[in-house]
Formats: C-alpha cells, sequence, structure tokens
C-alpha cells in the first residue's frame, strides 16, 4: 500500500522544447497541477530560453534540444516545435529514455507517425500525441451520449474551425514546408471530431483552395458513414463558429464556440434547450498533462485514450484528405 501511495504521488519532472505560443499555454496550466514540475526548457536561441525559464520558473535554460533530451533529471517532455520537426525531436528524446508527449498532428504523415511508435517501443518509452481535446470534460460527455446512445443513433455531425489571419509567409501557420496552411493546423479539429464520434469514413469528398506558396488556405469535407454523415471545414480566410454539431434521432447537442478548447454544450431535444457549462478555471492542457504524468506512475507506455492506433487513423485520414485535394509536403 505504501509503495501504491508513494508512486501516485511521486512529482513529474518536465521539459519542454520549442518555446512558442503553445508551449507558453502548457506551462502556464503545468503549473496548476499537483506533483508536477517544470524544470527545463529548451529554444534554439538561449536567450529565449532564458525568458521563459524565468517567466516559468524553470531552474534550467538550454540553446541545445539535445542537451535536454540528455537531462538525467526529466522524466517528460512536451514538444512544441513546428509540425515537421516533431518526428526528429521525439525520436531524439525517445532514444534517451525520456516519455514524450508530442503537440498534434503528431507528425507530417502516416509513415513518420509509425517510424515514431516503432522508436519508442524499442526504447520501451511512452510516447502519446498531444490532442487535448480528446481529454476535455465537455467532449467526454458528449462522448458518453454517443456510446450510451442516450438520444439515439448519431446521424450526422458538422464541426468547423475557421479564423483569419493576414497572409504572411514569415508566419509558421502559412509556411508549407512545415505543415502550415489550414488542414494539418486546424482541420485536424474536425477530422478528430468525426473519427472520434463516428469513427474511419467509408468515403471522403474534399475539396480544397490554396494561398500563393502552394499551403491549402480552406478544406472543406464530407466523410461518408453507413448511415450518417460528417460535414468538416477549416480555413484560414474567414472566422466560422467553430463548432460541433451532432444531429441524433432524437435531439441535437451542439459544442458551442471553439469546440477544441473549453468550452459548453447545448442540447436541443422536443423544442427545448438547456446549456451545460463545465466550469473549468484553466486554459485545459492540464487535463491531457494529468493523464499522462498517470501512465508514467503506473509504467505505461502507451495511452489508454489517445492509442497508437487512434493516432495513426487521424493521421491516415489526414494523408488520405491531402490525396483528395492534391496537397504535398
Amino acid at each position: 500500500m505504501s509503495k501504491k501511495i508513494f508512486m501516485e504521488k511521486r512529482t513529474i519532472k518536465w521539459g519542454i522544447i520549442g518555446l512558442g505560443k503553445i508551449a507558453n499555454k502548457f506551462a502556464t496550466d503545468l503549473a496548476t497541477i499537483e506533483h508536477a514540475e517544470l524544470v527545463a526548457v529548451a529554444s534554439r536561441s538561449q536567450e529565449n530560453a532564458n525568458d521563459f525559464a524565468k517567466k516559468y520558473n524553470a531552474e534550467k535554460a538550454y540553446n541545445s534540444y539535445e542537451a535536454l533530451a540528455k537531462d538525467v533529471e526529466v522524466d517528460a517532455v512536451y514538444i512544441a516545435t513546428p509540425h515537421s520537426f516533431h518526428k526528429e525531436h521525439a525520436i531524439l528524446c525517445l532514444q534517451n529514455k525520456k516519455a514524450v508527449l508530442c503537440e498534434k498532428p503528431f507528425a507530417m504523415n502516416l509513415q513518420d507517425v509509425s517510424e515514431m511508435i516503432a522508436v519508442a517501443k524499442e526504447n520501451d518509452t511512452l510516447l502519446m500525441e498531444a490532442l487535448w481535446t480528446y481529454f476535455l470534460p465537455h467532449f467526454n460527455f458528449v462522448l458518453e451520449i454517443i456510446q450510451q446512445e442516450k438520444f439515439g443513433k448519431l446521424q450526422e455531425l458538422k464541426a468547423d474551425f475557421g479564423f483569419y489571419t493576414p497572409y504572411n509567409t514569415d508566419s509558421r501557420v502559412f509556411k508549407k514546408e512545415v505543415g502550415g496552411g489550414s488542414l494539418l493546423d486546424i482541420g485536424i479539429y474536425p477530422i478528430f471530431a468525426a473519427l472520434s464520434t463516428l469513427g474511419k469514413p467509408k468515403n471522403i469528398e474534399a475539396e480544397a483552395t490554396f494561398f500563393k506558396n502552394g499551403a491549402d488556405s480552406s478544406c472543406s469535407m464530407i466523410f461518408e458513414y453507413e448511415n450518417s454523415k460528417a460535414y468538416l471545414k477549416s480555413t484560414l480566410l474567414e472566422e466560422t463558429p467553430t463548432e460541433a454539431i451532432f444531429t441524433f434521432d432524437d435531439a441535437i447537442v451542439k459544442i458551442n464556440t471553439q469546440f477544441h478548447e473549453p468550452s459548453n454544450v447545448t442540447i436541443i431535444k422536443d423544442g427545448k434547450q438547456e446549456t451545460i457549462d463545465f466550469g473549468y478555471n484553466t486554459i485545459g492542457y492540464n487535463y491531457e498533462t494529468e493523464h499522462f504524468n498517470q501512465l508514467i506512475r503506473e509504467n505505461k507506455k502507451e495511452s489508454t485514450i489517445m492509442t497508437f492506433e487512434f493516432s495513426k487513423s487521424l493521421m491516415n485520414t489526414l494523408d488520405d484528405v491531402r490525396k483528395v485535394i492534391g496537397l504535398e509536403y
């Protein structure tokens, strides 16, 4: 019993590689978690690393990702570099026996994802894709409704994610060579919503528009299933509601704006509607991190929620959409 208590309370010591916007959000929420500590951060720039470490009270600031990966004090590494570097940096950490929580998309294609998983298994080290939405209470509330068929069968899903930002090839969002464009950056969320609720589609229809550098500016998709359809959209050209609307036999369940992050849920049934608030008081990254910390304490090598199979299915679906719209990196 005493050993179990000790294991549950073990403090997980974290490092972060890549210190951009998402890394700031992750570090903010990490500070709210008991028995978790940020001990090291790494950037290509020593100045950036120093500033980030000071802001979030990390003891060590590196200008080398390899130095952080070799730090014996670090238990787990959160990888928040641009998409095209995920495989390289995940493998670096895994080969140094560091548990890896890698920001979505896991990598650039299914081949890369399969290679990362193989290295994790070879090194008997935990690896998980950081798709935070899967761990948020409001999304799990909807998953439970679907699994229990509370309102009958799910007939249709509509999910979108769009925002407008001026075209700027200096921004990672628009750089095709690092996976920029709407599909990998934000289209992954509507696709995730479909895969996690309806599964792998039988057929995919898709069309896209492109910026002059070849990165996709918008993508509209229809996923066809045996008895249902998902209508999905991602765009960098306009602000969209960014909702996920699930139509069942007997009700409509809507995850309201910014469905992929902490949100509320409206149930519309028999002409009445009820909105459920989930009382979030963090950005929302703490839920996936607490799950990951517990996996480390229990010496698990794969998540029971964000499984390798699901990550492969998600990446494979993104690859399939890219083929339909003619997008190559």
